[in-house]
């Protein structure tokens, strides 16, 4: 796990690339969460998507509602960065619909679009 930070109009980002899984389930979120307030003090998260599990995508598992509902009760907003094209869920797609247009949870494409986001939250 790559851990970077940027300084956006007076608001730090802290940016993570992995290449392993970081967001397993619910504990593992909680973790992440602890261990990012802890390494770099910041609130706000960008996370590349193949750091989620597969399971977070799948709606029926309900863990993307379990993780994101600890994302916000502790204060934290969140960008995933990566292409959510291949999915063909129509409530996947309405959820990603749906947290784009609130402040706390971000589906983006880009680190660009994912700072934009986070900067304005």
């Amino acid at each position: 796990m790559n851990i970077k930070n940027v300084l956006v109009n007076g608001k730090e980002i802290a940016i993570i690339n992995s290449d392993e899984v970081c967001i397993k389930d619910v504990q593992s979120a909680l973790d992440f969460i602890m261990t990012i307030n802890y390494e770099t003090g910041c609130h706000s998260i960008i996370i590349n998507k193949e750091a989620v599990t597969e399971d977070f995508f799948d709606l029926s598992t309900k863990i993307a509602g379990e993780i994101l509902q600890k994302f916000i009760n502790y204060q934290f907003k969140l960008a995933i960065v990566g292409d959510f094209s291949g999915y063909t869920s129509k409530s996947l797609k309405d959820f990603i619909y749906e947290c784009n247009k609130g402040r706390d949870v971000f589906f983006v494409s880009s680190e660009e679009d994912a700072i934009e986001k986070l900067k304005n939250a």
